[in-house]
């Protein structure tokens, strides 16, 4: 987890630490990234770093949760789901996927940092750190899930847990996948749309 003392510092300061982070990570991927190189390049010592951050699993769920809210700065906000039906309520959440993909697909150093994400998660640190950013987009899966109760879109039968941990769980494999392939943007529609129907038909009304 973030340190307080890190969100105190100058903006430039932690924008330093965090594009010096995404390189590193980017470039040689979560095991063979180094902590010492981070430190180097973002020009700060090494008992500062771990004023900041608890270790190399905080710093890259840090950054990947960073990189990941500015991709939904650059999409948007999600455009009202209750204007439809349950055609429109899907549409909707397809065509939003769609923009978040291509935008994903512009940011080629953060599209390559969470390729390593499986990777990352494997020692128990790693998975808190994971933990807490999945935890950070659960209120919005959930949120998405109630409008899509509300208005016969989503199945209303079994737990919002479990919903949640559904629709996260196939989108992670879908964007894991994704990030794993070179996949041509005229491609994106189409497999947007596959996963889609796939979330739809598990937990669509």
């Amino acid at each position: 987890m973030v340190r307080p003392r890190f969100t105190r510092l100058p903006a430039a300061q932690q924008q330093a630490i965090v594009q010096a982070a995404l390189d590193e990570f980017a470039t040689r991927g979560f095991h063979d990234a180094s902590l010492n190189r981070v430190i180097d390049a973002a020009g700060i010592s090494k008992g500062s770093m771990y004023y900041y951050f608890d270790g190399k699993e905080d710093l890259y769920a840090y950054v990947a949760q960073s990189g990941l809210a500015g991709l939904f700065e650059q999409v948007g906000p999600l455009p009202d789901l209750d204007s439809g039906d349950a055609d429109a309520f899907w549409s909707i959440l397809s065509d939003y996927y769609l923009r978040l993909m291509r935008v994903l697909a512009a940011s080629p150093q953060l599209a390559a940092m969470l390729r390593g994400w499986a990777a990352a998660a494997k020692s128990p640190a790693s998975q808190q750190a994971r933990e807490e950013l999945e935890q950070s987009s659960s209120p919005w899966v959930a949120q998405v899930l109630a409008t899509g109760q509300r208005i016969g879109a989503v199945r209303d039968d079994v737990p919002p847990s479990l919903l949640i941990a559904v629709v996260m769980g196939m989108g992670e494999a879908m964007d894991v996948w994704l990030m794993s392939q070179d996949v041509d943007d005229s491609d994106l529609p189409a497999l947007t749309e596959a996963l889609m129907s796939m979330i739809r038909r598990a937990v669509g009304h």
